[in-house]
């Protein structure tokens, strides 16, 4: 089953920022399609496989913060390919 995730950590500290990124470059590293915009990060595949590499990526991306807030979407169908037809 393909699923379409979205991602938006926030980091509650000052030096939030490099934390973010390097949250992304980890979801970039995977084999999954990452998408990207300023609010949030989308990242699309099989569900099996997505949600295994997800639950390692957070757990090490927490264990680097002190406290963080992950808000997390998921959608059980690829979107990758949505294109507003209006």
């Amino acid at each position: 089953m393909k699923i379409s995730v979205e991602l938006t950590l926030t980091p509650l500290k000052d030096d939030y920022e490099s934390h973010i990124i390097e949250f992304i470059k980890e979801l970039r590293k995977s084999e999954f399609k990452v998408l990207e915009n300023p609010l949030s990060t989308q990242i699309y595949g099989d569900y099996d496989a997505l949600m295994t590499f997800l639950t390692r990526t957070i757990k090490q991306s927490f264990l680097d913060i002190d406290i963080a807030v992950l808000n997390m979407k998921v959608v059980k169908t690829d979107r990758s390919d949505y294109e507003p037809d209006f």
